[in-house]
């Protein structure tokens, strides 16, 4: 995650009373050590949660509480909070005040800034089950939908009351990533991106096997841009233990068949693809049934190998192909490489990077190739560079003019 994705963002937060309270403590750090300003409202009743001391104290900025707050100069709280924000996050957002929003009603400070803004408003549900299933907050969701109002969440599993089911708020990180993604241009609006990252498994026995350093970040920030440039996106993933990126939807899988399978049952659906795992090049021929024994007398094993599917050249030859980008991850000679590799795959788009450089870390840097030529982009954080890809690749794609 960069460290200041809400860089020059004035956050009004909304705090209403809820158990999850507790989680817009990590919230506001989130927010703040991405370089948000955030300032704090909260209801009567957030505070019996939570004090306003604590969210002072993270924010960084003294908490209103009262519309009567005489700290304003002109005594209109709801007038100069509200209209220098660039966008209002009401989090947790109780049933109560998800029907307050609307009707439009404005009793206390918290509502009546959210009446009187000139910005944006997200709400963050978080509720019991039988409260968020009940008709009347249904209705009123539908309402503050309709009326551009964004929604993020519920969750479902297990509530505070003991009970299991959805209403329950996001987690604080996933929060976090909704609002940052927000705030992206969404330059992908209207594109299917299909993604594939992370290395792949090939098993030798039932405890042993054939993969390679691959860590999936690549892949898995990419697949975060996507997201967040306003792209419905499906995530490939081999076997990495990274959390899915907000908004993603994750297919997992262990070998480069089962890839390939999954890519193809998936692939007329999308419009881009964007190859990114590291696949295994070959497999096992045959897979032992039981765990293959060292001992004195047994000869060292030696295994017949099958070549595996080549993933991207396969739907590269389809007859109505996505949009390809493919990556590549060398060891020398980048430039000769890249280039090669791209005209073999019969792609529009390729982007190299040397694998030892960057397999396992947090950084990249890469080589763009297409018909034109090469482009160098400079080396930083993975997701920075995620989000530059996605605006080159958006910039090559048909029609990009009319998502821009």
């Amino acid at each position: 995650m960069a460290t200041a994705e809400l860089e020059g963002k004035h956050l009004l937060l909304g705090m209403t009373g809820g158990v999850a309270c507790y989680k817009i403590a990590e919230l506001t750090r989130l927010m703040t050590k991405a370089g948000a300003t955030v300032q704090v409202a909260m209801t009567e009743a957030a505070a019996q949660f939570i004090t306003p001391v604590t969210m002072q104290a993270l924010s960084g900025h003294p908490v209103f509480t009262s519309q009567w707050d005489a700290r304003i100069d002109n005594n209109m709280p709801h007038i100069d909070l509200s209209r220098a924000a660039n966008a209002i996050v009401v989090a947790p957002a109780s049933a109560d005040f998800l029907a307050k929003l609307a009707h439009g009603r404005a009793d206390d400070l918290l509502s009546i800034m959210c009446l009187a803004r000139e910005c944006p408003l997200l709400v963050v549900p978080a509720m019991n089950r039988q409260m968020w299933a009940n008709p009347a907050t249904q209705r009123n969701v539908a309402q503050l939908r309709a009326d551009g109002v964004v929604i993020l969440g519920p969750d479902a599993g297990s509530q505070a009351c003991g009970e299991v089911g959805e209403g329950r708020m996001i987690e604080p990180e996933a929060a976090f990533e909704a609002i940052v993604s927000f705030f992206r241009p969404k330059v992908l609006s209207g594109r299917r991106v299909l993604v594939t990252a992370g290395p792949t498994f090939e098993p030798i026995d039932p405890v042993r096997g054939l993969t390679n350093r691959s860590s999936g970040k690549m892949g898995f920030a990419l697949a975060r841009a996507a997201q967040q440039a306003g792209a419905d996106v499906r995530l490939i993933a081999g076997p990495v233990a990274l959390a899915t990126p907000w908004g993603v939807d994750r297919v997992d899988v262990e070998t480069a068949q089962q890839m390939h399978d999954a890519v193809m049952q998936s692939v007329a659906d999308y419009d881009v693809f964007i190859s990114v795992a590291a696949v295994a090049d070959w497999r096992v021929a045959q897979v032992s049934d039981h765990k293959i024994k060292k001992t004195a007398a047994q000869a060292v094993p030696s295994f017949s190998f099958i070549e595996n599917p080549d993933i991207l050249a396969t739907v590269a030859r389809l007859p109505n192909a996505p949009y390809c980008v493919g990556f590549a991850a060398e060891s020398d000679d980048l430039e000769t490489n890249g280039e090669q590799k791209r005209i073999k795959k019969n792609v529009p788009l390729l982007i190299g990077n040397l694998g030892p450089a960057t397999f396992g870390r947090d950084e990249n840097e890469v080589v763009l190739f297409d018909a034109s030529g090469a482009t160098r982009l400079p080396r930083a954080t993975k997701d920075e560079l995620a989000g530059k890809l996605i605006a080159e690749i958006a910039r090559r794609l048909p029609d990009a003019s009319l998502i821009s």
